[in-house]
């Protein structure tokens, strides 16, 4: 028995492998729950009603659902030319700066200019978040140091940065009017005209996760349909192949690291438009959500397809809500988050499947090599 590499994958097989996977995981976590005193078929059935079919449950899930969208299709833009870039929570927070800058800049203008405050922030959060995934880039490009380093230390200066613009400074960005923001520290809230519309009335959805949509639809189109997308598909496969066609490898590590950190920014814009409309610098506020590390959690289901990355975003996000609502004395917390490490886990066992076969092999009994005279 020897495991060897697939030239070539069935087209049924990469639908029939994720299923496949998916259907184990919910197996083995049926006997998790049963080894723990909770009945399997009432909490799947809790969870599906939490996270997708009660009322407002769906509403609930895009709104979980929309920071993880973009964060995911960061990583996945990165991992498919194999540059990790586990520093899309940094790029995320210093998004949140800029788009809060802008919003604050602009102040209050009127109905009709909530398009402009839309475009602005997006603009100011893409530009702040690439500048920011630059940075590894640069090191990884001409210095050769590994990205994955890099950019996980930078989500903590980016962290202690946003802490330092709200509670140790009086920035631009803290709101300092009343005494009381003066004695706790809080973000300026932003103008009401720079609140991001909501569409739907019983499935309410965030203007921010069809964006996501939007930045998905375009990554599917520069990485396919674009000479761009097939430079990377080379580089990532033969870096060597790829010097030797002429391709610019530095170039094109600088242009994904900075294409990622624009999207990962992007969904800290649509944390301060959406949701917040505020900048919260606070340890257990935007930095204890952890949107970049469930991102690469997403990105790693969805095999980097950003479609997918879509489906894959609306499924952590109602897990997650689902999560908080089994939550209780006889449930734990950490019950759920093991849940999603069963599925993480037999998703990557899947990837294994679809690029490698095992092969058996029968040995010849009594066969001998005969040995060539000296």
């Amino acid at each position: 028995m020897k495991l060897e590499r697939r030239l070539q994958q069935p087209w049924w097989l990469s639908v029939a492998v994720p299923v496949g996977s998916l259907a184990f995981a919910f197996a083995v976590i049926a006997v998790v729950l049963q080894a723990t005193g909770h009945d399997a078929l009432e909490t799947f059935r809790d969870l599906v009603d939490a996270g997708f079919t009660g009322n407002g449950a769906m509403s609930a899930t895009l709104i979980s659902a929309t920071p993880i969208l973009f964060t995911g299709l960061a990583a996945a833009v990165a991992f498919r030319m194999q540059l990790f870039n586990i520093g899309a929570e940094g790029q995320l927070y210093l998004g949140a700066v800029g788009a809060s800058w802008i919003a604050l800049q602009l102040g209050d203008r009127d109905a009709t200019a909530t398009g402009l405050y839309v475009v602005a922030m997006c603009v100011a959060a893409a530009v702040l978040g690439a500048l920011w995934g630059l940075i590894p880039g640069v090191l990884r490009a001409f210095a050769r140091t590994n990205e994955i380093i890099t950019s996980l230390m930078l989500n903590y200066v980016a962290g202690l940065l946003m802490t330092y613009l709200i509670f140790d400074s009086a920035s631009y960005w803290r709101d300092t009017s009343t005494l009381q923001a003066r004695s706790f520290p809080q973000g300026k809230p932003m103008p009401e005209d720079s609140f991001w519309p909501t569409l739907g009335s019983s499935v309410v959805v965030p203007l921010g996760f069809l964006v996501g949509i939007g930045v998905a639809v375009a990554v599917w189109v520069l990485y396919s349909r674009m000479r761009f997308g097939f430079e990377v598909a080379v580089i990532a496969d033969s870096p060597r192949a790829a010097r030797y066609a002429g391709m610019r490898t530095r170039r094109k590590i600088l242009s994904v690291m900075a294409l990622s950190g624009a999207i990962a920014g992007i969904g800290g814009a649509s944390q301060i438009g959406d949701f917040t409309h505020t900048l919260d610098g606070s340890p257990t506020g935007l930095q204890a959500a952890a949107f970049g590390y469930t991102g690469i959690v997403v990105a790693a289901l969805a095999r980097y397809n950003p479609f997918a990355v879509c489906l894959v975003a609306v499924l952590i996000g109602g897990l997650q809500n689902a999560g908080f609502f089994l939550q209780g004395v006889d449930f734990p917390s950490g019950l759920v988050g093991v849940m999603q490490g069963i599925i993480l886990f037999c998703a990557l066992g899947g990837e294994l499947l679809l690029r490698y076969r095992l092969r058996l092999t029968r040995s010849r009994s009594g066969a001998t090599v005969a040995e060539a005279p000296s």
